[in-house]
């Protein structure tokens, strides 16, 4: 008999946020359904729905064109013509896959250029390129923490729990953005190797970290400490990302993990940070050593992105980044909804009840605006929500038809 993991975005060991089953099962039909019935009756089974044509503010879903409100593509890079045209060469090139690990013989030249423009978006000496965001947060912390104790926030992203666990750490939560609690568990812990990890931006409810004052307490007390960027990077802080957004520096932070699949539009993720740790990754992260490298094609496409995002037009892109989300956060507010106080791209619109949330959702739908339902175990229960992602490209006409939509959905009409 195998017991199923339960899997969870943003929530402490042990915390019991749905009401999965969470049995002994084989691999029986029957015990697969009971558990699939389970889910189904609390609003929370998950099935895939095809998409067609490129990422934009408006795509082809199960059929029909609907706005959309449901992309990490905020900048609207993924189909940006420069970096569809490098990616094109490159494939041309050098053909689809890498066909190895980079130790073996996967490491495609492509990849130290990326590295050396991300080390110098982000201030550092030096960056690592992994497969995505997850397997880095999972090499990263496994190399960084073995045995230790990790300090995280309770609403950090499941990689970084998992991270935790995958190094067999203790992790200790503090409550989100309680710096005062994160001073007392440095205090209590000063006597075992400690390392302090947390969302820049948390990626269900698009607040920062407190980062200055997480940084300041890292520091005193030695800890080296971890910012999971990856809403961050190419959004603020002049596309720098949340740790240059407070003014702070690699000195700060010594750990930034990105990724390259949500504002730079690609796939993939990278940990910048000094020479020495980049060498101790490639000799220690199991996510790296273990895994065939990207398609070089996704490698070029970064690449093209980030010179949109370092550059003129990237800046002209945060703008109208800004101004749509000042545009849907004055709308959310008119209606009644709450609203982080925050310049990210990411407004959740809390519901409460995983079943009244699906059922809005279902109701944008209706009406031609995708905002898919966020449930446990993503997001702790009773907190079920509507993540809605503004992107630069969403005109203001895309916009208002979202905020009509939710007011007619949420009034029955």
């Amino acid at each position: 008999m195998v017991r199923r993991p339960r899997g969870r975005c943003q929530a402490a060991p042990g915390a019991r946020l749905t009401p999965f089953s969470g049995g002994p099962y084989g691999i029986g039909t029957m015990d697969l359904k009971r558990d699939l019935d389970a889910l189904k009756a609390a609003g929370l089974y998950r099935e895939l729905s095809p998409v067609d044509g490129p990422q934009g503010p408006v795509i082809t879903y199960r059929g029909r064109e609907v706005v959309n409100l449901a992309s990490n593509n905020y900048l609207g890079l993924a189909n940006h013509p420069a970096v569809v045209a490098a990616a094109t060469r490159a494939l041309e090139a050098h053909g689809l896959g890498s066909g190895a690990a980079r130790l073996i013989s996967g490491n495609h030249r492509l990849f130290g250029a990326l590295e050396e423009r991300l080390a110098d978006l982000k201030g550092a000496e030096a960056a690592l390129v992994f497969g995505s965001g997850y397997p880095a947060n999972l090499g990263l912390l496994q190399a960084l923490a073995p045995e230790g104790v990790i300090l995280g926030d309770r609403l950090n992203h499941a990689s970084l729990v998992d991270g935790a666990r995958l190094a067999g750490a203790s992790l200790k939560v503090y409550p989100h953005r309680d710096t005062a609690r994160l001073a007392q568990l440095l205090a209590r812990y000063r006597d075992r190797p400690a390392v302090v990890a947390t969302d820049g931006v948390f990626s269900m409810d698009g607040d920062l970290a407190p980062l200055p004052e997480i940084a300041a307490l890292a520091r005193s007390h030695g800890a080296p400490l971890v910012v999971d960027d990856a809403h961050g990077t190419g959004v603020l802080g002049e596309g720098r990302g949340a740790v240059h957004h407070f003014g702070l520096s690699a000195a700060d932070v010594p750990v930034q993990m990105g990724t390259l699949g949500k504002a730079l539009g690609g796939y993939g993720a990278f940990v910048a940070g000094s020479r020495d740790l980049v060498a101790f990754l490639v000799n220690h992260a199991r996510s790296f050593i273990y895994t065939t490298a990207l398609p070089p094609a996704v490698a070029a496409g970064a690449l093209a992105a980030l010179e949109i995002v370092t550059g003129p037009e990237g800046r002209a892109l945060r703008e109208r980044l800004a101004e749509n989300r000042a545009h849907l956060a004055g709308g959310l507010k008119g209606l009644g909804f709450s609203v982080p106080e925050a310049p990210t791209p990411i407004l959740p619109v809390v519901v409460g009840e995983a079943s009244a949330t699906t059922s809005l959702a279902a109701g944008l739908l209706e009406r031609g605006v995708l905002a898919p339902a966020v449930r446990p175990p993503t997001v702790p229960a009773g907190t079920s929500r509507l993540r809605l992602t503004v992107m630069a490209t969403h005109t203001r006409a895309h916009l208002d038809r979202a905020l009509e939509a939710l007011e007619a959905g949420r009034g029955g009409g």
